[in-house]
């Protein structure tokens, strides 16, 4: 399934049906009198957030969505039928933002969220409703009110609690394989990762979703590399991991260069909390790795934690501190599957790669 998670599209809700004009015509009924029936309500159009889908890529090949009208009134006092609403289904995590993008219009961040966008018309009025003691035979009846119609921007915003980001080639895929049930691909060069990958993370009896990103480099805010328009499926994370390679020249610079594109995109990503982790330490000694975390912890870093995604040292410890960050039940755990404190006091079992 390819993903796409932008995507623009029309929509238009049903216009009301047309009231009738008609008049009672019975044989032995002399001055029947109008009969004529209201129309019926247009359809509404209707987001509905829905489990199972995480990419909006259906949107590409179908822009344009209009819900029906409703039926025409008819004699003898019979309403039109009401059309049934357009039912669009949408992943959970979707935001619905107006032509210009500068309006959200609706944000879905629970399974099963329903939002009327778009309201159908009102049935026009039959004749028989004009009919008044002064007016017995009135012959007006109204059209029906036009549907709504408007272009909006659907942006996809991946539901994650823990965000991953680093430089190209830092070793994400490697790591986001090692701890969840995720698949990315791992190649030894940079921009391996093309679009967000997600996986389920489970440690001491608790599970988080793992989001990892494209590699950033400097200048993604201005549009270099892959850029900074992933960056959005992090917005929602309660913690991001920046992994940095130990191997890269300068690992207090890798650190900054993220960081100021990170404050860039703005959005909230800057006052995220961070937990910064040296990545591939199998690639170097001891001595080294620790010259390389004071050089971190001199640049801002709190703490840092030495970590491979290749061996798994470090792994657990890293998980330890992501989970201080989230709630005792976060949002991917059911109720009633809450982590309870013996569990979480439960001895730490060895590290092994899924």
């Amino acid at each position: 399934m390819h993903f796409l998670d932008q995507a623009k599209i029309y929509l238009k809700s049903g216009g009301g049906g047309p009231g009738a004009v008609s008049f009672r015509r019975e044989k032995y009924i002399e001055y029947g009198g109008p009969d004529g029936g209201n129309g019926g309500k247009g359809g509404d159009v209707v987001l509905v957030a829905v489990p199972g889908l995480n990419t909006l890529i259906d949107f590409r090949y179908n822009q344009h969505f209009k819900a029906k009208r409703g039926g025409h009134g008819m004699g003898k006092d019979r309403t039109g039928a009401g059309a049934d609403d357009l039912i669009i289904e949408v992943p959970v995590g979707t935001q619905v933002l107006s032509e210009d993008k500068e309006e959200v219009l609706a944000d879905f961040t629970e399974e099963g969220q329903r939002v009327i966008l778009l309201e159908g018309g009102m049935g026009g009025r039959g004749n028989a409703s004009y009919k008044t003691s002064t007016n017995r035979a009135p012959r007006q009846h109204q059209p029906g009110i036009a549907g709504q119609e408007m272009w909006v921007w659907l942006r996809l915003k991946l539901l994650a609690d823990v965000g991953l980001v680093g430089l190209p080639n830092a070793g994400k895929s490697t790591f986001i394989n090692a701890v969840s049930n995720a698949r990315a691909k791992v190649g030894d060069y940079a921009f391996t990762t093309l679009i967000p990958k997600l996986g389920v993370v489970r440690h001491k009896g608790r599970e988080f979703v793992l989001a990892d990103i494209p590699g950033l480099i400097e200048g993604a805010a201005e549009g270099a590399g892959i850029g900074d328009r992933f960056l959005g499926h992090i917005e929602r994370c309660r913690v991001l991991i920046h992994l940095i390679d130990i191997s890269h020249d300068d690992p207090a610079e890798a650190m900054r260069i993220v960081e100021n594109e990170l404050e860039a995109y703005g959005a909230g990503l800057e006052d995220k909390a961070r937990i910064v982790a040296l990545n591939k330490i199998d690639l170097a000694d001891a001595e080294l790795a620790k010259g390389f975390s004071d050089e971190l912890i001199a640049a801002g870093a709190d703490k840092v934690f030495p970590v491979s995604g290749a061996t798994g040292d470090g792994i657990n410890e890293l998980l330890d501190a992501v989970l201080g960050y989230l709630p005792q039940r976060t949002a991917t755990e059911q109720p009633g599957t809450m982590a309870s404190e013996d569990e979480d006091e439960a001895e730490e079992e060895p590290w092994s790669p899924l």
